[in-house]
């Protein structure tokens, strides 16, 4: 029979997880169970994808506000610190900032303007337009900000996110100043001890701040590294990829997601005889066009993935077979002839025109993205996702 469909995605109900849970077994036995109800057989290449929020949960990797402010003490001291460039989030950054705020007194908190790094705006870019206002040298006070542009909210939350994390800041102890500007050195003539908050670019801004004259230098990834008091941590990202969890707690990212990724993969091969590829995915990697906010506020799409999701795709445009190398062709002559030609296609297509116009990206941060945009943030209760085909082509 002709195969009409290709790739297939569902997104799978489990159990609700808590910490202590063994998510190798749960997420097993949820594909098991779902294949048999749903009367689908599991083939080799097939991908399981679980979203990093369960299995954190199962790790129990929890920290408290406190825990972060011990750490932030430790780090920091007594000095006034620079907060720079935090993404603007409730979920992702005002208990981070509130850890901050109790481990230290004073803190001088710069915004990036427009937008923060992952696309949420404080003022339209037009908007300096009009005012004159080059964002690339340009500092702004937080009064020069309200004379220029009044009180300005968040287009999704509602939220006037100056105000908010002042407040936040305030409201633990700590005095604060806000300031704006895109340039990391621009911190220095307030104070030498930063904390880099940006999550893509933390790397290069804490190099800049190190080569010119800062005292102290560490950003989200720097902190809770390991445990603190039996908190959770993250050894590799720190508090970057965490989550509100509670007033007074953050669920941080998964720790060493490697073991888990592969245990599911052999359980699974153990059963069915087929090889699943697994992978756990935070953040899909994608751009809302109307919101202009960027999805990716985790450090990375996936923590960890089985060795058959390394790479990127290797496809021809079959647009571009059909308009040039069989133009010629119609109906069943011209799916003959691309079929052989995908059939035996190089392994290698950098490069090539056949395949410009395909997406370039990493195969995991395209199934993260295929996997959040399946399951969600809400409510859909669908944490691990299921596909299928994503690896066949027009031939099979």
């Amino acid at each position: 029979m002709e195969r009409v469909v290709g790739t297939v995605v569902r997104g799978l109900r489990g159990p609700i997880i808590n910490t202590g849970d063994n998510i190798e077994e749960i997420v097993v036995n949820t594909v098991l169970h779902t294949a048999e109800v749903e009367g689908f057989s599991i083939e080799d290449r097939d991908i399981v994808t679980i979203t990093e929020s369960v299995v954190a949960r199962a790790q129990g990797n929890y920290a408290t506000i406190d825990d972060i402010a011990t750490d932030i003490q430790a780090k920091f001291g007594e000095e006034k610190v620079g907060v720079i460039f935090p993404i603007l989030s409730r979920n992702r950054f005002s208990n981070c900032l509130r850890g901050i705020a109790r481990g230290t007194k004073s803190i001088v908190l710069m915004l990036s303007y427009p937008a923060d790094e992952v696309g949420n705006h404080l003022v339209d870019i037009d908007e300096l337009d009009v005012k004159g206002i080059n964002p690339w040298t340009d500092v702004l006070s937080e009064a020069d900000f309200r004379k220029h542009f009044g009180n300005k909210k968040h287009p999704f939350t509602g939220v006037d996110y100056i105000e908010y994390y002042k407040e936040l800041i305030e409201s633990e102890g700590a005095t604060c100043e806000v300031i704006f500007s895109n340039n990391a050195k621009t911190i220095l003539d307030y104070t030498k001890n930063v904390l880099a908050c940006d999550i893509h670019t933390r790397l290069r801004t804490k190099r800049i701040l190190t080569n010119n004259g800062a005292e102290k230098v560490f950003g989200l990834d720097d902190i809770l590294v390991e445990s603190v008091n039996g908190s959770g941590f993250n050894e590799d990202y720190g508090l970057l990829g965490s989550n509100k969890s509670t007033e007074e707690s953050v669920k941080l990212f998964p720790n060493n997601c490697q073991p888990i990724v592969d245990g599911i993969q052999a359980k699974l091969k153990e059963v069915t005889g087929k090889t699943v590829e697994v992978m756990v995915y935070g953040d899909g990697a994608f751009k809302d066009p109307v919101g202009k906010i960027w999805e990716l506020a985790d450090p990375v799409v996936s923590p960890g993935f089985t060795a058959g999701l390394e790479g990127t795709p290797n496809e021809v445009k079959l647009k571009y077979l059909a308009d040039n190398n069989f133009s010629h062709l119609r109906g069943e002559e011209l799916k003959q002839a691309i079929s052989e030609y995908i059939q035996n296609k190089n392994d290698d297509l950098v490069g090539a025109m056949e395949a410009q116009g395909t997406t370039p990206r990493r195969l995991t941060d395209l199934i993260g993205s295929l996997s959040d945009l399946t399951s969600g943030s809400g409510d859909k209760g669908t944490p691990m996702i299921y596909i299928q085909g994503y690896f066949d082509n027009y031939t099979k």
